[in-house]
């Protein structure tokens, strides 16, 4: 019951509304000026002085950066045009990128670093948190690393969470299919399944052909 219960809850939530997409936009609509001269990839990339993977230009608040993927995946930034490496996202830049991409009407939001994963949170460390004391409690997590939005929790993704941990079973970090409450009640429905199967089959169709 509880199973059903906590997936037919979640089949009713919106979406866009447990990622956010209603008050976040997470990737910016700007658009790189095709003209502007920018530093020559070989001192981009003898500036990260790691082998890379791969080499991205974008916008990062108004400025133009040239992002760094790493072979071991890490992302460093650089600055397109002279391609000197920019130091990770500070507090007052983390909030303004959230800032830039939040829909919403709220007082100034509050910011504070996450260094370890948690349950609402596991993605790209270290971060910033950016708090918007708005309805739904929006928090927007930028990576201090590459300056992007990784990940956006509201009221309503931490009751879809709430319930997602209910359906798999996993009390603790809402992630593990194969938990032993889980493979415990699987089992036992089939179990059940089974019996009643069996029981069904010997018992109504014999008294059927008895009355025949």
């Amino acid at each position: 019951m509880l199973w059903f219960a906590s997936g037919l809850i979640m089949s009713v939530l919106p979406i866009d509304r447990v990622r956010g997409e209603r008050l976040v936009e997470r990737v910016s609509p700007a658009t790189l000026d095709q003209a502007r001269l920018r530093a020559p990839l070989d001192i981009v990339l003898r500036e990260a002085n790691k082998p890379a993977r791969e080499v991205r230009y974008r916008l990062l608040l108004g400025r133009e950066v040239a992002e760094v993927e790493l072979a071991d995946g890490a992302v460093l930034l650089h600055d397109a045009e002279t391609g000197k490496r920019i130091p990770p996202l500070n507090a007052a830049m983390a909030r303004a990128v959230a800032v830039q991409a939040y829909r919403g009407v709220a007082p100034r939001p509050s910011v504070r670093a996450i260094l370890t994963a948690s349950t609402e949170y596991k993605a790209t460390l270290p971060a910033w948190r950016v708090d918007f004391p708005d309805r739904d409690a929006t928090r927007i997590y930028v990576a201090q690393n590459s300056g992007r939005i990784v990940a956006v929790r509201n009221g309503t993704w931490r009751l879809y969470d709430f319930f997602w941990g209910l359906h798999i079973m996993d009390w603790k970090n809402h992630e593990d299919f194969n938990t032993p409450w889980l493979i415990g009640f699987a089992a036992g429905g089939l179990a059940l399944a089974i019996a009643g199967s069996a029981l069904l089959y010997f018992r109504w169709p014999r008294k059927r052909r008895r009355k025949n």
